[in-house]
């Protein structure tokens, strides 16, 4: 097989030189940077030559200095120009070729490369402007995603970006000083594993049979029973005396197959078998894919409350097939929707934009999107100290009416939809909330609270909340889509009127 050409792409400031330079060093390689190539061409600055030719010519001598790399590569490492990707004869050679986008928002941009010797980094606003037209075509043309752009960062990718099966796009994330990869598209059912050693699969008696078959090279299978009531101590305590008395050892890894529960269970077993094995997460649930597959957080209930007892265990890495997805029941891919639909919140932007379409279309593309607004979260907060609580948007009321039924009368993603409408009510966004209540219901989600449900119940499992400091409940609350605060006080009145609108 031909090594492939690892194509370095993004905005000012991404740090695309340093990037590439970075890769080919741990790659033992050669790394030619486009711009300097254009100078060479030019016989001076890109600077003076826009000053003294304009824009039009200087893109139409980097077009062909850029084609002319990408068409016969002198090395096997390569960084473009930013703006290099305007030009479509340059996306199509970059179909050739390993594309790894480095990913930098505006504002960091901004203090990177603004008022620097860049003719196109001098006004702020056109700056955010340009930034916010080339993102979606960086997007779209990677294969790569690196969400931290470091040197450090890239040398860890380097081996793994040249071995991205076809079809299969990766978000590199970063967490807690860990890197790992993410694959999102058709990566099961390939000659292909990203992680060395043994492989021990937890799954549950669904998921089992369906895609068991298709993790190569088990040594050891483990089913538990399906659903949240089955994320239990005991069977975490069964799973880890299998692993023992297979003989797992701090060379192999636990391999989670199926859902949200298996995630958080597998990732539980690996963070506290031997003190700390790897664990590769392979989601098959709408929810796991957009959601808990990623960020770390393992555990298991109590009575008392969600994953009362758990640990932070970032995964070896995390293949996320869409394909499972079309397997699922009908009400199991509705939750989904509620983990969508609170990160799309988050996000606000693109993301939002697609969402409140209700077009119900799951594909790779929105499983990126969602990977990509979380994990972009956890990268500055593995641990919930500020800003990954955010995430918890629709979980405080959420997590209390799982808890205070038991977890068996909803779904994770039914009561996180009910908490979503909760917190809405409780920021104060009425016509938001009636936009919510209608997507949710498009999606076959419940809106309202069966009249069995226990109020008194719910409000005392949101005051007993894990998130809890100092003994008090703070709430995330939507000021706008992508504009959500966390560490809100709620008097204990407004939550009970939160929760009388959900039985209206």
């Amino acid at each position: 097989m031909e090594t492939p050409v690892l194509v370095f792409i993004g905005f000012m400031g991404a740090g695309k030189t340093t990037g590439a330079r970075a890769a080919a060093a741990a790659l033992g390689v050669r790394a030619i940077d486009t711009d300097r190539e254009v100078e060479q061409r030019i016989g001076t600055s890109i600077e003076d030559y826009f000053a003294s030719h304009g824009e039009r010519a200087f893109r139409e001598i980097e077009e062909d200095v850029v084609a002319e790399v990408l068409e016969t590569p002198p090395a096997p490492v390569i960084s473009i120009g930013g703006g290099a990707i305007g030009s479509a004869r340059v996306r199509e050679l970059l179909a050739r070729h390993t594309v790894v986008m480095l990913d930098v928002d505006e504002p960091t941009a901004w203090r990177r490369a603004g008022g620097k010797r860049r003719p196109l980094a001098r006004d702020r606003e056109r700056f955010a402007a340009l930034h916010a037209e080339r993102a979606p075509v960086y997007e779209a043309l990677a294969d790569a995603v690196l969400l931290d752009g470091g040197a450090e960062t890239v040398r860890r990718a380097a081996g793994a970006l040249r071995r991205i099966p076809t079809g299969v796009k990766v978000l590199w994330a970063v967490a807690g000083g860990v890197n790992y990869p993410v694959y999102v598209g058709d990566v099961l059912d390939r000659d292909f594993w990203p992680v060395r050693g043994r492989r021990f699969m937890l799954t549950d008696e669904t998921v089992g049979p369906v895609y068991g078959e298709r993790i190569p090279e088990l040594t050891a299978t483990f089913a538990m029973p399906a659903g949240e009531a089955a994320k239990t101590l005991s069977n975490a305590e069964v799973l880890l005396r299998g692993l023992a008395a297979a003989g797992m050892d701090h060379d192999d890894h636990v391999v989670a197959l199926g859902g949200g529960v298996v995630g958080d269970v597998a990732g539980f077993c690996a963070a506290v078998y031997q003190r700390g094995v790897g664990v590769v997460q392979v989601p098959t649930t709408l929810v796991s894919q957009v959601d808990s597959a990623y960020g770390g957080k393992t555990g298991v209930d109590l009575p008392e409350g969600k994953n009362y007892v758990g640990a932070y265990h970032q995964p070896r890495a995390v293949l996320a097939d869409p394909r499972t997805l079309a397997t699922l029941p009908a009400a199991e891919l509705a939750a989904g929707w509620a983990e969508v639909v609170k990160t799309a919140l988050i996000a606000g932007g693109p993301l939002w934009t697609r969402v409140r379409r209700g077009e119900g279309i799951v594909d790779r593309d929105l499983v990126l999107a969602c990977a990509r607004t979380k994990l972009a979260v956890v990268a500055g907060d593995e641990r919930d100290a500020g800003r990954r609580q955010v995430l918890n948007l629709g979980h405080t009321v959420g997590h209390a009416i799982e808890t205070a039924t038991g977890y068996a009368r909803y779904r994770h993603g039914e009561a996180v939809g009910l908490g979503l409408l909760a917190a809405l009510t409780l920021s104060g966004q009425p016509e938001l909330r009636s936009e919510v209540s209608d997507l949710l219901s498009g999606y076959g989600l419940p809106t309202t609270l069966d009249p069995s449900v226990d109020h008194e119940a719910v409000l005392t499992a949101v005051q007993r909340d894990k998130k809890r400091r100092g003994g008090r409940v703070g709430f995330v609350l939507v000021e706008a889509p992508g504009d959500v605060r966390t560490g809100a006080p709620v008097a204990e009145r407004d939550v009970r009127t939160a929760l009388g609108g959900l039985m209206k």
